[in-house]
């Protein structure tokens, strides 16, 4: 069964930072493409980050470019999500996804996702 369970969200200060963790299981994640989608209160699910495959292609939206670093570590098939510098708007959501992630009309989604961590940025 393919699994992915998020951990490592929490509620920091503005500046702050956290390290997000995606566990997997099932697979391997030298296999597939990986990402991070979030979703903020009242907003539709935002792509934030996605590396491929080979680890070779990283890929981050604009507004967290130079804050956030995606990372892997293919021993413990674990994939991570180092946040910095975080501001109020990154509160949200966060989702390790598997996989083609389609975006349309303002949300973006994939097939197979964890259940999520929360990330709360507030003074």
């Amino acid at each position: 069964e393919v699994r992915l369970v998020e951990s490592g969200g929490g509620l920091v200060q503005p500046g702050g930072s956290l390290r997000l963790s995606c566990a997997a299981s099932g697979f391997s994640i030298g296999t597939d493409n990986m990402n991070w989608l979030r979703q903020g209160p009242g907003k539709g699910s935002q792509w934030v980050v996605g590396i491929n495959r080979d680890g070779d292609l990283i890929y981050y939206d604009n507004s967290v470019k130079g804050r956030f670093t995606i990372s892997r570590d293919n021993a413990n098939n674990t994939i991570y999500l180092h946040l910095n510098d975080l501001k109020t708007e990154d509160t949200a959501m966060y989702y390790c996804t598997k996989g083609t992630v389609q975006c349309s009309a303002g949300t973006c989604h994939s097939a197979v996702r964890g259940q999520g961590t929360q990330v709360t940025v507030s003074s």
